[in-house]
């Protein structure tokens, strides 16, 4: 006889919603919750589980033994599992173990709704509650104004498990000392938000937390659910955004994950050709079944809801668009209409972005998407897939080439940094320098860079200075703002022992005035999305490789002159067109001393000279130190 209540926190309206795709709260249904019924404490568990035969809830509380804690499934054919289990509560752990009605399969997995893990390797499900005292309502209140598409958005991003470790090089920080030593740094640093590549639990440590086991858990690696939200209350105190990476495009096939979960598959598609990712050998959702919509989409309104976090970066987005993505011909099966783009898929992703901003507001969705898809961050009702921002990564490619070449063959590749301006303004880009470019033999952004050490450091603090001056928000890897030399080790600590070094702390110093400068100048955000906010002096000058442009904001008094040197020859009396008559007003030299550059300063204060010149009524002429972006404002 089972030892199981029947209870049920689903209504008919809450069924109908699941079943039609449409339920964005499910973590409030399915799952483990702690109740008291009829005066006894105790804790309501539901499974969506429509193959099993049965299902038993197996933990510390029962020896693991099946049959003692039988679920009852419901009458209405969703599929759903349910009862009461009186006497356990808070912290109890368990597991689900499902007979199949398909060929006997048992399985034996973790809750796919638990809200906290155990610590890997360990891999069952802990009965949590979320209930805390939030103290960030002045950010909550106020973060529109933080995270408009209008606004500075410079994005720190960061792997936990290799920011930093303990004394002994091995031990993992937790999120109360990243509370303390993290949001310091951020906050010197001058960043407006964190990215945290995926927190949700993962069995795995090489996978960087994108083969996801857990995805209503942040892992409990670093500590407990109430000191992830006490992390992002403090970066919150100290007015910074907190974006996370999710991970709607894959999972792991791990025996107690989502993959053949009642011994069908019940979450991923089950057709191999969409179903299984070549490249991750990883399992695919099946977007066209309605109750996994609701549950994904669930969980993106989970953390939003849950743990105030500002904005989602969907990863791979490219690999979830297109049913030929990493197949070869006869892998892969067209649309009904004959093409290769997944259709289920832009439906998920268009009601997910619509559920998102329709929930909460002052909230971002960010995607990671490689190809030329069009209108990612256009709305929906445009005909969009409704992000609000895609990951630049044409940009970044070309740039990267182009910084890598000898200074000497640059003025035969300046079209590879220029051609971006063809394709800025068609959607809102974010400027990615992300963990991707650090890895797996590419060396670290330093490493790239040509030339003796000097030449290095100064094309990284030029690369720098062009990427916040470039239209589009931005986003940096950690240990890129203080030019770590090695790629990225996600074994380890970041080399913060380098900022003892002159060059390396120049760095940081220049990032830090990068993001000062990029809050502080209006021409520099409040357009950066529109072609109006931006207009070219002189793109044309290849042989000396020296480019110019304006940034513009809402008030002409705003606007900037911007040139770039990429060479390490000193340009003296280089001149430029200006569109009108004034003084130009140096306000930042990334050939600053205090940056680790040469010092080959101008004057501060440069006369307009009623001169024509780049097919304006006005010129100037300036000094260009070596591999250099000066920053000016007419007044």
């Amino acid at each position: 006889m089972s030892n199981v209540q029947t209870h049920s926190l689903f209504t008919d309206f809450d069924i109908n919603l699941f079943k039609a795709g449409k339920h964005y709260r499910l973590y409030e249904k399915l799952g483990a919750h702690l109740i008291e019924k009829d005066g006894i404490k105790g804790v309501y568990f539901a499974v969506w589980a429509p193959s099993a035969a049965s299902v038993s809830v197996v933990g510390d509380f029962n020896y693991w033994t099946g049959g003692e804690h039988l679920l009852q499934v419901r009458w209405d054919s969703s599929g759903i599992w349910e009862g009461f289990i009186p006497n356990i509560g808070h912290g109890a752990i368990y597991k689900y173990k499902i007979a199949s009605s398909i060929g006997g399969v048992i399985t034996e997995k973790a809750d796919p709704f638990s809200f906290y893990c155990e610590k890997p390797p360990h891999t069952a499900s802990v009965v949590w509650d979320l209930e805390n005292k939030w103290n960030d309502e002045s950010w909550m209140l106020n973060r529109k104004k933080h995270n408009d598409l209008d606004k500075p958005y410079s994005v720190y991003e960061v792997h936990l498990g290799s920011w930093k470790r303990g004394d002994d090089g091995k031990t993992f920080l937790t999120y109360l000392d990243f509370a303390k030593d993290l949001v310091n740094h951020v906050k010197e640093m001058g960043f407006t938000h964190v990215e945290f590549m995926p927190v949700m639990e993962y069995p795995y440590d090489p996978s960087w937390g994108y083969q996801l086991t857990g995805y209503f858990a942040p892992t409990s690696r670093f500590g407990t659910p109430q000191e992830f939200m006490h992390l992002i209350e403090r970066l919150h105190q100290n007015d910074i955004g907190v974006i996370l990476d999710w991970v709607p495009s894959h999972f792991p096939d791990d025996a107690h994950g989502l993959g053949f979960f009642d011994g069908s598959n019940l979450y991923e598609h089950p057709d191999r050709r969409k179903g299984y990712h070549p490249d991750w050998k990883s399992l695919v959702f099946n977007y066209g079944r309605s109750e996994v919509r609701s549950f994904l989409i669930s969980n993106a309104l989970f953390w939003l809801h849950y743990y105030h976090v500002d904005g989602l970066r969907v990863d791979a987005v490219a690999s979830m668009l297109y049913l030929d993505y990493s197949r070869n011909d006869g892998e892969w099966e067209p649309n009904i209409f004959g093409g290769n783009q997944n259709l289920d898929t832009i439906s998920f992703l268009k009601e997910f972005n619509e559920a998102v901003y329709l929930n909460y507001e002052g909230v971002q969705t960010i995607a990671e998407e490689s190809t030329s898809f069009p209108m990612v961050s256009k709305p929906t009702d445009m005909g969009g897939l409704g992000f609000g921002m895609k990951w630049m990564m044409g940009w970044m490619h070309d740039t990267l080439n182009y910084f890598k070449k000898d200074t000497v063959y640059r003025k035969y590749h300046q079209n590879e940094l220029t051609f971006s301006m063809t394709y800025t303004f068609t959607e809102n880009f974010m400027l990615p320098l992300s963990h991707d470019e650090v890895v797996h033999g590419k060396k670290s952004i330093f490493g790239r860079m040509p030339g003796d050490e000097w030449q290095k450091f100064a094309n990284l603090r030029l690369l720098y200075g062009y990427m916040f001056t470039h239209p589009g928000t931005k986003l940096l890897f950690m240990g890129c703002e203080f030019g770590q030399s090695a790629e990225w080790n996600f074994e380890q600590s970041l080399d913060w022992h380098l900022l003892q070094y002159p060059y390396h702390s120049g760095i940081k110093k220049l990032i830090t005035d990068l993001n000062g400068l990029y809050k502080s100048e209006p021409a520099l955000y409040e357009k950066q999305f529109s072609s109006e906010g931006f207009e070219w002096i002189n793109y044309s000058d290849h042989q000396n490789a020296v480019f110019s442009f304006i940034r513009k904001g809402n008030l002409e008094k705003d606007n900037l002159i911007i040139i770039c040197n990429f060479t390490e020859v000193v340009r003296e009396d280089y001149r430029i067109g200006i569109p009108k008559r004034g003084i130009l007003t140096e306000l930042f030299n990334s050939d600053a001393k205090i940056y680790g550059g040469s010092d080959v300063l101008d004057s501060k204060k440069v006369p307009i000279d009623t001169f024509p010149y780049d097919g304006r009524d006005y010129s100037a002429a300036l000094l260009l130190g070596p591999l250099s972006v000066k920053v000016f404002k007419i007044s």
